[in-house]
């Protein structure tokens, strides 16, 4: 292997335990929410700065490489990606963080018929399936995989269009769930974004893999 492919390979790895590393808070945000763990809640704020540090050192290094081989064509393409890809996964890396804030910010357990009834549960779990779909996907190359990250990611907007309504129909029910709500719809807004940030990455994978610039091309991401 030339130098070159040598960096690349290198670089690959460091996106991939930044990946796992960002899947590892989204996790443990799960687990601080159905437990009421403000433990593991903090060690999630914590760790955040790790999340911060790798995206640092993905840029400079993606940088030294501009500077020292001027690489072109799918080479070029991937190093693009994976500033993109990386700049996602720090924000994944926030939402998990402000999750875990919620979680230390509130006096007492949250109402879990609630998570049911507003479809956090199933929203928390699909946000960790497609993140770990797209990391798959990278690492295999798999261009048909990322394609099914966009389909996936609709689900997760549409429990968020209906979190509104249910959630209402919840307080209704019950007033005094109103501080455990406003948490809860807070929540699945920032997985709705979740989705909306492992959808940009699927698009970054089938740039460097197929040349193809999906980015506000609707009709494309909607093909399976």
């Amino acid at each position: 292997m030339t130098q070159l492919e040598n960096e690349l390979v290198s670089i690959k790895e460091e996106v991939v335990s930044m990946w796992n590393l960002v899947e590892s808070q989204l996790k443990k945000a799960r687990i601080a929410m159905l437990n009421f763990d403000r433990d593991l809640a903090r060690e999630v704020v914590l760790k955040e700065k790790r999340v911060n540090a790798f995206e640092l050192k993905l840029d400079r290094d993606c940088e030294d490489i501009f500077a020292l081989y001027c690489p072109v064509a799918i080479d070029l393409r991937f190093l693009l990606a994976i500033l993109k890809i990386n700049n996602n996964l720090e924000r994944i890396g926030d939402i998990a963080e402000g999750i875990s804030k919620y979680i230390i910010g509130s006096m007492g357990d949250f109402d879990h018929k609630l998570f049911e009834e507003a479809g956090l549960i199933k929203m928390f779990d699909d946000s960790i399936s497609i993140l770990a779909d797209s990391r798959i996907a990278f690492e295999k190359e798999d261009t048909i995989l990322a394609r099914s990250i966009f389909k996936k990611d609709e689900v997760l907007d549409e429990i968020n269009q209906n979190a509104i309504d249910r959630i209402s129909e919840a307080i209704h029910g019950n007033p005094l769930i109103m501080k455990d709500a406003l948490y809860v719809l807070s929540i699945i807004r920032k997985l709705e974004r979740v989705g909306d940030q492992t959808k940009n990455i699927a698009e970054e994978i089938i740039f460097y893999i197929e040349a193809k610039v999906l980015k506000h091309n609707e009709e494309a991401t909607t093909q399976n």
